[in-house]
């Protein structure tokens, strides 16, 4: 029996895990228990830097909040077996914490003047999921 392989397709979409913490970020929670209790949770990373970005923090705190949740999805990207590229589709929602805190990153990165972070991250996010990078940063 011949198996034929399609040598130019990519890496099937990284479909990561539901988060636990995402149930626990209701409006009216305390976010930094939420990443006490769960600090390897993107989601609960990228609502610390979303809303610190949104009271009007200090960018180099939300660029370290994005920065914390941004490895700790590569960490559990790597488990779910990603390879260091391919899709992570937006519509799959425990995505989300992982592409919210790659745009974060980007927007903290240019707040703070860091321009090649910046386009290194912005091409990261288009590169995984473009609808991502269309409604975070486009």
């Amino acid at each position: 029996m011949t198996i034929h392989q399609d040598l130019m397709a990519g890496p099937p979409p990284t479909l990561l895990p539901e988060d636990p913490a995402a149930a626990e970020l209701t409006p009216d929670a305390d976010v930094k228990a939420v990443v006490r209790r769960h600090p390897a949770s993107p989601i609960a990373w990228g609502t610390l830097a979303s809303l610190a970005a949104s009271h009007g923090e200090d960018p180099v705190t939300v660029y370290a909040y994005s920065r914390v949740g941004y490895h700790r999805s590569l960490d559990m990207l790597r488990r779910n077996g990603w390879k260091g590229h391919g899709p992570v589709p937006w519509e799959h929602e425990p995505n989300r914490g992982f592409l919210t805190c790659l745009a974060i990153l980007a927007e903290s990165a240019k707040a703070i003047g860091e321009d090649e972070e910046y386009e290194r991250c912005a091409t990261f996010l288009r590169d995984s999921s473009q609808t991502a990078y269309d409604t975070l940063l486009g």
